[in-house]
């Protein structure tokens, strides 16, 4: 019986080694990838069954990863796999296109687990996170509170790419080097970003990066 492939995407060398021995027995390993532009060239190559993914990634981070490949790869099924248990990283990872959500803390045999429920059209939520998530859409529904905004969900795909850059310290030359624009289009849409969410210089950028966890200090 042929094994489901899978793409690991993960800035961590450490990390990805570990999956490697986790999935090895049960999946076929198509790649590994340690940032977020090398895994859409590489889901695009590969076309896997999974991706089991970060958050947290240069250059493009998961949750925008994943908005793209849910458009271009429909059938690819998305898991995540961070650090991150704070409720609002995942409800946008599931707008992002999720199937799972998982921490890195989580049990072996849990993320085994929860790539074949995937597998299976189904979704997968950490049991750690899951009771946060459930009394938080209680609260919700007695307050009638809406949920809230996505991170910089005012900006589009490209700008919220170039923010990320802009916030991990790269130049307007080596943004536009990196997303191959012009430069005169990187400062474009890095004004725009600043009208946007009325912002003035570089280092409020990064600091709005910082707090709405874009990148990581």
């Amino acid at each position: 019986m042929k094994r489901p492939r899978i793409l690991l995407a993960d800035d961590h060398t450490l990390v990805l080694e570990g999956l490697k021995r986790i999935l090895d027995p049960e999946f076929e390993l198509a790649g590994t990838v340690e940032d977020g532009l090398a895994l859409l060239d590489a889901a695009q190559n590969l076309e896997p069954d999974v991706i089991l993914l970060d958050i947290s990634m240069p250059l493009l981070n998961g949750i925008e990863a994943a908005r793209r490949l849910r458009k271009s790869l429909p059938r690819t099924k998305l898991v995540f796999l961070t650090m991150h248990a704070d409720r609002t990283y995942v409800a946008e990872a599931f707008r992002a296109g999720a199937s799972a959500y998982l921490l890195k803390r989580s049990a072996v045999s849990e993320l085994v687990f929860a790539i074949h429920e995937v597998l299976k059209g189904r979704y997968y939520v950490a049991p750690l996170i899951a009771k946060d998530l459930v009394d938080f859409f209680v609260e919700s529904r007695a307050s009638r509170r809406r949920e809230p905004r996505p991170v910089s969900g005012d900006l589009t795909s490209r700008q919220r790419q170039i923010l990320q850059l802009v916030a991990e310290g790269h130049s307007n030359k080596q943004i536009a080097g990196i997303l191959k624009i012009s430069i005169k289009t990187v400062e474009f849409h890095k004004s725009e970003i600043m009208k946007k969410l009325g912002l003035h210089t570089t280092a409020e950028l990064t600091r709005y990066a910082l707090a709405h966890g874009i990148v990581q200090p």
